[in-house]
């Protein structure tokens, strides 16, 4: 799941008298009009577009003045507001509208606006035309280093946003200032090295040039052992700038502190940067596993990662990850290149790839350890049976809409509604084109659509579950069913194999399909499947098997835990005989 990114600006500009600004080309005007709802025009600068654009355009209000109204679009309690349209062939010069059928978030409509001063930005997320190999046309966002975040995406337009006195019955005009610029690719170091390649596969499938990065760190003595081959350590999660949780200088603690809300945490940035430094001390240090790891780069038109696997809609990333990058990535930075000599880990959507690669990869990786992954049974898809269940936004009633919820803390209290977080991706954009969470499980799971989009796993209205897609969901994606239904052939490849954690109060009530894929490994024989499955009491997401740490310290120890343990448990055990067991044991 997707739960913390910093975003870079996107602003808009406005000024509240009818003239133009000569720097910024941006237009207000508060002219009355026959409506109940404000109506506001938004022009596309000629300087700005040079062709006609396809995109998401979207307006946002804020009461918020502390930082950009891009920045403040949340599932919970704290959001401000957005409303969202599709933009396609707009020409330069002209203008569009939005009016009281542009759906909206947390508010549905404009005309729900209350009167008031606000902070206002617009901003176009710019779709592209990709004509697939399975012969469908599709317009996406395609990603350009930003890792698939509408609100950073370099070449966006945006404006600054300043104060409007919001009224029923005005009419605004609005028009972008700027577009974002591109974003600087982190350099090699000595420790860290980044590779970026054409995946032949992929490109096949998207119609274009597609391609795959990575960042690579280095074992203490790489340079001076060139003839030693590694083990391969593979973390899996969100879109990584660079190489997480690395740093070589000790915490600055001439910055000012940073108050963690979700941890309770006075100065964490501090706290996150000494985790950093510890980890670099421990990688560098004399007892410390030499292996490879790596952090994948692999962002789609849908999202900022792939989940690693095949889809019908996002294309072959699962066989483009295992048999076009980590081979390369093996040769080049000498690897041993076998898939006992490979491990995963992740936490979240990290966490899912780990397990759902292994079992559907089972004889190209030799562990897994998966922390609080996204659903891994489908009859808990967060709090909904997509197999049983009719709504996944309402409670069974003959008499009430009981809402179903979508986030909590970790004692329960519910932030938002399974419905409120499907109706922001909704405004974000249609089709499942918002990058968010629930939109790209359904690109990931579901069969493509006559449109060529993904089909819906319920309808994002009214919560209607489609049982043709659930179905479709079950066979190819639901990875307990599918280790259950496969155990024959899957049981002698995943044995000690599978590992999973997760807090028995996650925010997003992972821990549900957890306790389902547990009950259906307790059950397996010849073989056992001999794994390990641990919870946390009340750890929230993303709670990943360390109980000596609260999960605001544990949460940042992924390498330091998860390589040791692989090596000093696990790596033996699934090694064939004669394998290579010493040279890297410097």
């Amino acid at each position: 799941m997707k739960l913390l990114h910093s975003f870079l600006p996107i602003l808009l500009s406005f000024s509240l008298s009818a003239q133009v600004d000569s720097a910024a080309k941006t237009v207000i005007t508060g002219t009355e009009v026959d409506t109940e709802m404000p109506a506001f025009q938004v022009r596309l600068p000629n300087d700005l577009a040079d062709q006609a654009l396809d995109g998401r355009l979207i307006l946002l209000l804020s009461k918020d003045d502390s930082e950009e109204p891009r920045f403040q679009l949340s599932d919970g309690p704290e959001t401000q507001l957005a409303f969202g349209m599709d933009v396609e062939n707009w020409q330069p010069g002209s203008q569009l509208a939005f009016n009281s059928d542009t759906p909206g978030y947390p508010l549905k409509s404009l005309a729900e606006v209350p009167p008031g001063d606000y902070q206002v930005q617009i901003l176009l997320h710019k779709y592209e035309t990709f004509n697939r190999s399975d012969g469908h046309t599709v317009k996406l966002p395609m990603d350009r280093g930003e890792g698939q975040q509408w609100n950073k995406a370099p070449g966006n337009l945006l404006s600054t946003p300043q104060k409007l006195t919001i009224e029923s019955g005005q009419n605004y005009e609005l028009a972008f200032d700027r577009t974002i610029p591109a974003i600087v690719p982190p350099e090699d170091t000595e420790w860290i090295k980044h590779i970026k390649i054409k995946s032949e596969l992929l490109s096949e499938f998207w119609g274009r040039d597609m391609y795959l990065g990575a960042h690579v760190l280095l074992p203490q003595g790489w340079a001076e052992h060139p003839d030693v081959k590694y083990p391969l350590a593979i973390m899996h999660g969100h879109f990584p700038a660079d190489f997480g949780g690395w740093r070589t200088e000790p915490a600055d603690t001439t910055q000012p502190c940073e108050y963690s809300e979700r941890f309770q945490m006075d100065c964490y940035n501090h706290v996150v940067q000494q985790e950093e430094y510890d980890f670099y001390k421990a990688w560098t240090g004399p007892d410390f596993p030499r292996v490879l790891a790596i952090e994948i780069q692999h962002a789609t038109p849908y999202y900022d990662d792939s989940y690693a696997v095949n889809s019908e809609n996002l294309g072959p990333y699962g066989d483009a990850i295992t048999y076009e990058l980590i081979p390369y990535i093996e040769a080049q930075f000498r690897g041993i290149g076998e898939g006992w000599s490979r491990f995963m880990y992740g936490g979240s959507t990290g966490g899912w790839e780990a397990i759902a690669a292994q079992v559907l990869y089972p004889d190209d990786y030799g562990t897994c350890y998966a922390a609080c992954p996204d659903p891994i049974d489908f009859r808990a898809f967060c709090l909904t049976n997509i197999y049983e269940d009719k709504n996944a936004y309402y409670l069974e009633s003959d008499y009430k809409r009981t809402e179903v919820p979508g986030h909590r803390d970790y004692l329960g209290n519910v932030q938002s509604t399974l419905r409120e977080m499907n109706q922001r991706e909704l405004v974000l954009g249609t089709r499942g084109r918002s990058g968010q969470q629930w939109d790209i499980w359904e690109a990931v799971y579901s069969p493509v659509g006559d449109d060529g989009y993904p089909q819906r796993i319920w309808d994002k209205e009214t919560g209607e579950i489609n049982p043709e897609v659930a179905a479709h969901w079950r066979e190819n994606f639901d990875i307990a069913y599918i280790m259950k239904r496969d155990w024959a052939e899957l049981g002698p490849k995943l044995k000690g194999k599978i590992h999973l954690y997760c807090g028995d109060m996650d925010n997003y009530y992972l821990n549900n399909a957890v306790y389902l894929a547990e009950e259906i490994l307790e059950e397996t024989s010849q073989p056992y499947y001999d794994g390990e499955v641990d919870y946390g009491d009340r750890a929230e997401h993303c709670w990943n098997g360390d109980h000596t740490q609260p999960n605001a310290i544990s949460r940042l120890r992924y390498h330091r835990m998860f390589i040791p343990k692989w090596v000093e448990e696990d790596l033996v055990k699934q090694a064939p005989v004669g394998a290579d067991l010493s040279s890297w044991r410097y």
